[in-house]
């Protein structure tokens, strides 16, 4: 919302300092974003009157003008503009004028030169020239009543200042000057102006037939005719000014003045060519197959989730958002049908965007707009239609229509004091309260309750956003000030919970990662549809119904496709080492899940811990040969963050990983994450020249931690001992790991070996068809005594008799 102070000051003139305005309007909800001059400073720039026009001597395209500035001597003043005239009034620059900075960035000084051959003694300014727009195609002319030798910044107001509030979705009431006024009243105590108008005498009884079959839609629709006027009057200066500081530029009189009134009260209005329209109007919602070509030129479709106004004929607007282009009035508009309605806000809401374009009428009526005073805003627009645009004795004006069919009805909010004290955190007294909402214009009747004083609000037409008791809280404490409230600690009872010592936090997860060269990168939690169904295997994915993209229109149950996508933006900025990780939560349909203060129905939302690595595994130097990395080298990493936690990993189908060199990784019998290679098929879609290995794990997997165990370290010797088998290929290496655990758990002899590792795997002509052939470590220890060699034997053949049994494996010759 933008404005200009001078035109909130007519309203309301409070006796305070442009800065302390601001601050005070930001404290009260309002933040003012920006206060600006409208123009640069520039000095000695005078109302002067052009005398006398004569051509130069020596330039076809120059003139010597002759200019009284007020002070008794007429300047000479040399002027190449195409505009420039006898009687004309406009700014001009005297000598000692310092001008605003050109292109070159240096401010602009006039001084008395010559102009081929012809002395100048000034100059005559263009509103480029001053920065004031950007138009140069002539000088800025002034209106005859401009008194000859004022100062121009005077004249002009340029010592304005022009206000950028930033509103909050739900102070709707201020998106005009008068709203903001009200509430620098408010706040300030300061009396209220209202825009001072007579309603206009009806000279006509002409009205234009209006039928409302969408009451849900429309719940008001004022109008009237208005005959007889001139459309080809320009607008008044001080309208132009006032728009053009409210972010509006002028287009024609009868658009400027519809502009004018929504900024001035808040009440988007419209104006049609009476002689356009087809008999009479009718408002109701859309119609599969039927369009309307808009007053942006676009041409849209429209269906029943759209309203709009049409007549006998076709589709005349967009209701709430835009005009059709087929009556829109023109310079040639002589009779208007000029409308002022009420829009349901949940009618309006998300239909502009749905055409991906925003309007200042579609902006109001979709946060609401007052019901209540669409009779005087169609009396205030018609008095300035009329003093504008009327022609003397040819201007007819006919009654306002107005056709009331569904009005929303404003429910009383209960105010407890008591609650207020209690949430505002001071005691605010009931009389202070009262003053409040008196100076807000909430009517209240006040009860006794059982706590203390009770009010009874009923909200204003235009306020929306007061509906529970928390809004009056708000209202209060807004005009009290937040300032006024001291910042005083809480007291209450606190004891410090210290987490168990068999977790971990998620920041020590994002250390260790980062201890194992891998960086955090932050994505959105909302991805492109594709990549559910590519990595995820995901056809039903949880869509968004406002997303902020086209393409970001679903949430990711999978971290994985947006670590892809950053190594894609890495590469493409040649980046070939990348080690990432993103630790965050995904989204999955879970009917079993109830709504709860951190979940919502039918929804899971799980943390997970993600990584990814791509190109070499170190980068390039002297000490070791270059190779990339493998799946090996992110299962070590893994493996890192687990510990000291032991877990299984087997081999499993994942979407998003190549199916034959990757795993699912469980712990106590439980699924909790995947390790792997990018599926080639992906990895060519995504035109990855390296395969990247990832692994995607539950975040609360990696947050447990064994609780710290002592055990006594051995004085005696380790034994190491190599068993090789051979198996069929189909043997996992894990189930013969799994064999040998468990008979170390539960068979006494076994109970000495300390560690059991893979070292060596053989397939080849010396092994049958279908076989391999796996070598493991054994070290054996124990802390009592020193092994001896039936011990150890005995414990050996117990593993292997273990595997020959379990998994058919063989001793290998």
């Amino acid at each position: 919302m933008q404005f200009s102070e001078s035109w909130l000051r007519t309203m309301v003139n409070p006796k305070m300092t442009s800065d302390e305005l601001a601050h005070l309007l930001t404290m009260s909800g309002l933040e003012v974003e920006e206060v600006e001059t409208v123009a640069p400073p520039f000095s000695h720039v005078v109302v002067g009157e052009i005398l006398e026009v004569s051509k130069h001597p020596n330039a076809d395209r120059l003139n010597i003008c002759q200019v009284d500035i007020g002070t008794g001597t007429i300047l000479n003043i040399v002027c190449g503009a195409p505009n420039v005239r006898v009687g004309m009034k406009v700014p001009c620059a005297i000598a000692g004028a310092i001008l605003p900075p050109g292109d070159d960035g240096k401010p602009f000084e006039i001084k008395v030169g010559q102009l081929r051959g012809i002395e100048s003694q000034g100059m005559l300014c263009s509103a480029r020239e001053l920065k004031l727009s950007e138009d140069h195609g002539g000088l800025l002319e002034l209106p005859q009543i401009a008194t000859v030798g004022k100062n121009f910044r005077d004249y002009y107001d340029l010592d304005d200042r022009k206000f950028t509030i930033k509103l909050t979705p739900n102070k709707a009431d201020c998106l005009s000057v008068l709203g903001v006024a009200r509430e620098v009243a408010a706040l300030t105590g300061t009396r209220l102006k209202m825009p001072a108008f007579s309603p206009v005498s009806i000279s006509i009884q002409d009205t234009l037939p209006v039928t409302i079959s969408a009451p849900d839609l429309c719940g008001r629709f004022t109008g009237r005719i208005i005959r007889g006027l001139n459309a080809r009057v320009q607008t008044p200066d001080w309208m132009k000014q006032r728009l053009e500081r409210s972010g509006q530029r002028s287009i024609s009189a009868l658009v400027d003045i519809s502009n004018y009134v929504m900024l001035e009260l808040g009440r988007p209005t419209h104006v049609f060519d009476l002689h356009k329209i087809h008999g009479g109007l009718h408002v109701r919602w859309g119609r599969e197959g039927e369009s309307l070509k808009l007053l942006n030129g676009n041409t849209v479709a429209v269906n029943e989730w759209v309203g709009v106004i049409a007549d006998d004929v076709e589709i005349e607007s967009l209701a709430g958002i835009m005009g059709g282009d087929s009556t829109a009035v023109s310079l040639d508009t002589t009779d208007i049908y000029l409308e002022a309605a009420f829009w349901w806000p949940q009618a309006i809401q998300g239909r502009a965007r749905h055409y991906n374009f925003s309007t200042d009428a579609a902006h109001r009526f979709e946060r609401g707009v007052d019901f209540a005073t669409a009779v005087e805003d169609i009396e205030r627009i018609t008095a300035l239609i009329v003093e504008i645009c009327g022609e003397k004795g040819q201007t007819a004006i006919g009654p306002i229509d107005d056709h009331i069919v569904n009005l929303p009805l404003r429910q009383p909010v209960r105010l407890r004091a008591a609650r207020a004290a209690k949430i505002i955190g001071i005691e605010i007294s009931d009389d202070q309260i009262g003053d409040i909402f008196t100076r807000l214009n909430l009517v209240f009747t006040r009860e006794s309750g059982v706590d203390g004083a009770v009010f009874i609000v009923t909200p204003p037409s235009y306020r929306f956003d007061i509906e529970i008791e928390e809004d009056l809280i708000e209202e209060i404490v807004r005009v009290y000030g937040f300032e006024n409230i001291p910042a005083l600690p809480p007291v209450a009872p606190n004891s410090m919970l210290i987490p168990p010592e068999t977790t971990r936090s998620l920041f020590t997860v994002r250390r260790q990662l980062a201890d194992l060269d891998y960086q955090e990168v932050v994505n959105f939690s909302f991805v492109e549809e594709s990549w559910e169904a590519d990595f995820s295997d995901n056809l039903t994915p949880i869509r968004l119904q406002n997303p902020i993209a086209n393409q970001l229109s679903v949430m990711r149950s999978s971290l994985i496709p947006s670590l892809i996508a950053n190594v894609r933006y890495n590469l493409n900025r040649k980046i070939d080492r990348i080690r990432i990780f993103e630790i965050s939560a995904v989204y999955l349909r879970n009917s079993a899940v109830q709504d709860s203060g951190l979940s919502v129905a039918g929804y899971e939302q799980p943390k997970r811990v993600t990584a990814l690595a791509y190109g070499p595994v170190v980068d390039e130097q002297w000490g070791q040969p270059s190779r990339n990395v493998d799946y090996f080298d992110v299962k070590a990493d893994l493996e890192a963050m687990l510990s000291p936690l032991v877990v299984r990993f087997l081999k499993a189908d994942h979407p998003a990983l190549h199916p034959g060199r990757s795993a699912q990784i469980e712990l106590d019998g439980k699924i909790i994450g995947y390790l792997g290679e990018l599926h080639p098929r992906w990895q060519q879609k995504y035109e990855l020249p390296l395969v990247p290995v990832a692994f995607e794990i539950d975040a609360d997997a990696l947050q447990l931690r064994k609780l710290p165990a002592f055990s006594e370290i051995s004085k005696f010797p380790a034994v190491t001992r190599d068993l090789a088998l051979v198996v069929k290929n189909d043997v996992a290496v894990q189930d013969i790991l799994d064999a040998f655990n468990t008979k170390k758990a539960t068979d006494p002899i076994c109970d000495i070996a300390q560690a059991i590792v893979l070292f060596d795997e053989y397939r080849g002509n010396r092994l049958g068809i279908g076989e391999k052939s796996l070598a493991f470590r054994f070290t054996l220890q124990d802390t009592q005594s020193t092994l001896q060699d039936d011990r150890i034997d005995a414990a050996m053949s117990a593993f292997l008799t273990e595997a020959q049994e379990r998994l058919d494996a063989k001793l290998r010759a």
